[in-house]
């Protein structure tokens, strides 16, 4: 299993130089600059500043001068937030979007996998039907629908429980992006979890244990309720990557200081240092994730090795 892992690092290097390339061409694509936003300066002062950030270079030197940072972990000034280089708003989004994040897909997996484990053993009923349609709910209705609401009914209009936005990092301004983020993917992962579940409630090695009468409850838990994860666990590595740095509805609804809204606003300024060392995170944790679900394989299915 090491040596796969290693192969796998590896094989990564080149995903993410082809990651970088791209981004960073198609940013240089996008009509503007860094600096239109501003209000009118001279064609000196203009020229000064696209010099300082070496914008006035051929693009491949501007390329290769940037590849070169990013192999010593320098990615560059941001060019919207004066002061700041980018892995240093990077750290300061970061956790802030780490919490948010693991908090909503630790609670949605919980609620996701219950909910979809007691609708394959109650298929064809009342609360099979309930929980689907609670999912197929989950998952019409985007985040950007489900934040506002959440708003009006749990901080303005009726029960006026929560703060609408902000953050200062106690619970009460945690409860409600958390919700908004977990909701969908609760929805998601129940439904994975019921179709994972009856097929796993099939199988030969679960119907021998039945037939072992080894209890109702354990032999869910031991034997088809292992065999029923893949499928979720599939799906939590790239999601868990996904909702920690691309929660950008969420985090704009409720104004939270993460790495998503660092991101929006870098991309409507043309912040190309902004932009790239985001993408380039994301990506890094999208290889990393991936890298672990593979690697849980092994410990839910017997039969799957990494020789």
């Amino acid at each position: 299993m090491l040596r796969y892992t290693i192969r796998r690092l590896v094989v990564a290097i080149p995903t993410m130089l082809a990651l970088i390339a791209v981004t960073f061409f198609l940013m240089r694509l996008a009509p503007g600059g860094p600096f239109d936003g501003n209000r009118k300066v001279t064609a000196v002062v203009k020229a000064n500043l696209e010099a300082a950030y070496h914008l006035d270079e051929p693009l491949l030197m501007q390329f290769g001068r940037y590849l070169w940072g990013v192999l010593h972990f320098d990615f560059g000034p941001s060019f919207k937030y004066r002061d700041y280089t980018v892995s240093d708003l990077i750290w300061k989004g970061f956790p802030v979007s780490l919490e948010v994040g693991l908090w909503a897909m630790a609670i949605a997996t919980v609620i996701g996998v219950t909910l979809g484990t007691v609708a394959a053993l109650r298929q064809q009923s009342v609360v099979d039907y309930s929980v689907m349609g609670v999912g197929m709910t989950g998952v019409a209705v985007p985040t950007f629908v489900i934040g506002p609401l959440m708003q009006i009914v749990f901080a303005v209009s009726v029960f006026r429980i929560f703060p609408v936005a902000g953050w200062d990092g106690s619970i009460d301004t945690k409860i409600l992006p958390i919700a908004a983020l977990a909701l969908p993917n609760v929805a998601y992962i129940a439904s994975l979890a019921r179709g994972s579940m009856i097929e796993s409630l099939r199988t030969n090695h679960v119907r021998t244990a039945r037939a072992k009468g080894i209890g109702g409850w354990r032999t869910i838990t031991r034997h088809a309720l292992v065999g029923g994860m893949i499928p979720v666990v599939a799906y939590l590595g790239p999601a868990t990557a996904g909702i920690i740095t691309g929660s950008i509805v969420v985090e704009q609804i409720f104004q939270i200081p993460g790495i998503g809204r660092y991101f929006v606003e870098s991309a409507l300024n043309r912040d190309y240092t902004m932009v790239l060392g985001v993408v380039i995170f994301y990506g890094f944790l999208i290889i990393i994730a991936n890298l672990i679900v593979d690697l849980c394989y092994a410990l839910l299915d017997p039969k799957v090795r990494y020789d």
